[in-house]
């Protein structure tokens, strides 16, 4: 019993080799040489960005509180609803006219109308001008003085969270571009507002957060909305470009490759560089939109898959027809 255990532990090993083997060699390239490509530096727009989350928030939640405990006769807005301030959000009763109005009920409608206009209900006012986004409670529903009946916004903000190593690049009034993740497809510009002093600390990253204020604030933008935040560090128009990857540099320099009598030994040329992306790099000195710049990338090429055929299956016989 033990020996047929111990023999398919064999045979599962060998398998798992063989299977890795396979892998190998059907998944790794084979490097087959340089190709050589000849660009010319060209002129165009370039710009460096810090990406960052961020979470669509209201600048100023603002709870509208009953000054007394009570019960709630009317209100007057809707979530969505602009407001100003002063305006009349509600109209409550205090327990105790509550009570009486409901005893008066009871006395016939003269007793009843003569009550509600001596003792008259609590209006609840708007403190601010702003967005009503809270605004569930219903009438006849009871609240305390601890209950919100609703809950104001001046404006809808996205506050991003930005690591320590580039909290300094980041400055009040610098653009960026915000992009809700679930509308991918639109791009809102907007700028920074306010960067916060004190850090937090999140997954062991310390992180400050940044305020920033959409220039156009789309009809679905809602709070609580999960975005990416792309700031715009540095950016220059009418650049003279090289891409990346004919970069070169030593201990002592930047330098490129420059076309030559033999193209077999181009010639080293020093160049200064600025701002760079991850396609392209900005050219400040050494080179002009004439010269012809060597760019050298390794070329792979898979190997091949023997018509993908599969070591542990069986072979089939290959046949001719006449």
């Amino acid at each position: 019993m033990r020996l047929n255990k111990w023999k398919l532990i064999v045979v599962i090993v060998i398998i798992g080799a063989g299977a890795a083997l396979f892998f190998m060699k059907t998944r790794n390239g084979k490097e087959t040489g340089e190709v050589i490509t000849e660009i010319q530096p060209f002129r165009g727009s370039i710009e460096t960005i810090i990406s960052t989350t961020g979470t669509v928030l209201p600048k100023n939640r603002l709870e509208v509180k009953p000054p007394v405990n009570g019960r709630v006769e009317k209100v007057l807005v809707q979530e969505g609803e602009k407001v100003k301030a002063g305006q009349i959000l509600a109209w409550m009763s205090s327990t105790e006219r509550a009570a009486l109005l409901d005893a008066a009920r009871g006395q016939g409608e003269g007793t009843m109308k003569y009550w509600e206009e001596v003792y008259k209900p609590i209006p609840l006012l708007s403190p601010l001008d702003g967005e009503v986004i809270v605004a569930t409670t219903q009438p006849a529903q009871t609240v305390t003085t601890a209950d919100a009946v609703v809950v104001l916004s001046d404006h809808l903000i996205v506050r991003a969270q930005v690591d320590e190593t580039d909290i300094g690049k980041i400055f009040t009034g610098q653009d960026a571009v915000i992009n809700l993740d679930a509308y991918p497809e639109t791009k809102i510009k907007s700028k920074v507002e306010h960067i916060y002093y004190e850090s937090q600390t999140v997954n062991n990253v310390t992180i400050y957060n940044v305020d920033l204020v959409p220039e156009d604030v789309p009809g679905f933008f809602r709070s609580g909305m999960n975005a990416t935040v792309d700031f715009k560090e540095k950016s220059k128009d009418d650049a003279l470009l090289i891409p990346v990857e004919a970069l070169h540099e030593d201990a002592k320099e930047k330098y490129v490759l420059l076309k030559n009598g033999n193209p077999k030994e181009p010639k080293k040329q020093a160049i200064a560089t600025g701002i760079t992306d991850d396609k392209n790099i900005e050219v400040l000195s050494g080179l002009t939109e004439k010269d012809t710049v060597i760019v050298k990338t390794k070329k792979f090429m898979l190997p091949k898959s023997n018509g993908g055929t599969n070591p542990f299956m069986p072979s089939r016989r290959k046949t001719t027809s006449k």
